[in-house]
């Protein structure tokens, strides 16, 4: 207990005194990794599955909605709690931070199942609504089934994997979803080619793989070695909480829902174009999952350590924190992206060898989306500082931008005057739209932190004036 004890205590230690560019780096990098992993296993179900066909293709791509739709349902509440969790601990308020651990948990699980039974209820006209075609129709069948069973699971993940993070435990969160990501790609080929499964092995194999970061990411939850205590004992579901979580979880759940309804929309205007275009959009879209995941991955490092100190009042460190993630966000994704839009013919190649409309139009996808890259990061770096700070009405803008208020609108007329060219170039065209709002809102945002800043020196001076001086003075 003593030894837990110093882990906690060196952990906020750690959080309000390491420099930045230690402290971001220390925990952006498990988290950075995490995502990759899953990139590599969410790829590997397409890889595989991607040699019964260019149908079979079409309908994992199809099933990247059904992947959002339940992580929509973990998001509302895991994004929530992230940020007021930092906060309630910034300020050393633990035990209302594992009750909001506690109520959020469980309210995930609940939300999980009931997508898991209304998914099994109204199966085909729910494949039908999220894009898959006539050809793909069974496929798609297939993929969703094992996927639902998991569903549960997968939304409990998001909220434990975020709570986790807001705490300073970023290689605890990495364990969780990296290890699952890794036996997923093992188990890929066992079922879909020598158990002969197809289609459903690759979704029996993701539901396996979920089951398994589950029980990683809740052991030090139920081995008492985290700062938080997960129990049924501490749920409290009050408005006080459910304000905080949900105000701050809307715009990451809005992102997410916007991300299932383009998803929807462009799958439905590709499809109606041919399976070659569905499955290039939905190739490209997992490729882009990896520079993606440096960005998110490298925001949620530093989003704990901003509303840590914001909760703490170290309005310098809140600063610091943004200047750095900005920057490192920029010079990386400048990178990454150049060297994946070089390489994107050889990557689609992966996934298609008779196919040269996808191969054409997935390799476009990706250049586009990788010249406008830097501009994305640095949209995403301020959307989740305002989101760690908890600037709820800034965090939703910015959320609902990319695929959503700049997405929606450019879709029909730019695939309508340009055909299957404009449907790929449509995300990289509203990544460039992003940045309208994003401008004035960090403005606001610094404007806010130095008003914050005087008002506790203000209070602080005021304090010391009104202590007793000391008669030895």
């Amino acid at each position: 207990m003593a030894k837990s004890s110093q882990n906690k205590s060196a952990r906020e230690t750690m959080m309000l005194t390491e420099p930045m560019s230690k402290i971001i780096p220390k925990l952006a990098i498990p988290t950075i990794i995490a995502f990759l992993i899953n990139s590599i296993y969410s790829l590997a179900d397409t890889y595989f599955v991607s040699s019964l066909g260019t149908n079979a293709t079409a309908a994992v791509s199809v099933n990247n909605s059904l992947d959002q739709l339940i992580m929509m349902a973990g998001s509302l509440l895991a994004i929530g709690a992230n940020s007021y969790i930092a906060r309630l601990l910034g300020a050393r308020q633990k035990e209302e931070a594992s009750r909001v651990l506690s109520t959020c948990f469980f309210l995930a699980m609940g939300v999980g199942a009931f997508i898991m039974v209304a998914g099994i209820a109204f199966m085909e006209p729910m494949v039908r609504l999220l894009g898959a075609t006539d050809t793909c129709m069974q496929y798609s069948i297939d993929y969703a089934t094992y996927v639902l069973y998991a569903a549960p699971f997968m939304a409990a993940n998001f909220v434990m994997n975020q709570c986790l993070r807001s705490e300073g435990s970023a290689m605890l969160s990495m364990i969780g979803m990296g290890f699952g990501g890794i036996l997923n790609c093992f188990l890929d080929p066992i079922f879909i080619f020598n158990l002969n499964m197809g289609v459903a092995g690759a979704s029996l194999a993701t539901a396996i793989s979920k089951l398994v970061s589950f029980a990683i990411l809740i052991f030090p939850y139920i081995t008492r070695r985290s700062m938080l205590h997960l129990s049924i004992k501490k749920i409290h579901i009050k408005w006080s909480i459910l304000e905080e979580v949900i105000s701050i979880g809307t715009p990451s759940m809005c992102r997410t829902g916007l991300s299932v309804i383009s998803g929807i929309l462009i799958n439905n205007v590709a499809g109606g174009i041919s399976d070659s275009v569905l499955a290039g959009i939905g190739v490209s879209t997992k490729v882009m999952m990896f520079p993606m995941g440096l960005v998110l991955g490298f925001g949620n490092g530093f989003q704990p350590v901003s509303g840590f100190n914001w909760g703490a009042k170290r309005f310098d460190r809140v600063r610091d924190s943004y200047t750095f993630s900005a920057k490192v966000s920029a010079i990386g994704s400048i990178i990454t992206g150049f060297a994946l839009a070089f390489f994107a013919p050889q990557v689609i190649s992966l996934f298609t060898e008779t196919d040269p409309e996808m191969l054409a139009l997935g390799s476009l996808c990706i250049r586009l989306q990788c010249i406008v890259l830097p501009v994305h990061a640095w949209v995403t770096v301020v959307n989740m500082f305002c989101g760690a700070l908890g600037y709820a009405r800034y965090a939703f803008i910015l959320a609902t931008t990319r695929q959503g208020t700049c997405f929606i609108p450019i879709l029909y007329p730019m695939a309508y005057i340009f055909g299957s060219i404009g449907v790929v170039s449509v995300q990289a065209v509203a990544d460039v739209l992003s940045i309208i709002p994003a401008i004035p809102i960090i403005k606001k945002m610094h404007k806010t932190i130095d008003t914050e800043e005087q008002k506790f020196l203000q209070e602080s001076n005021g304090e010391n004036a009104s202590l007793p001086i000391s008669e030895n003075n």
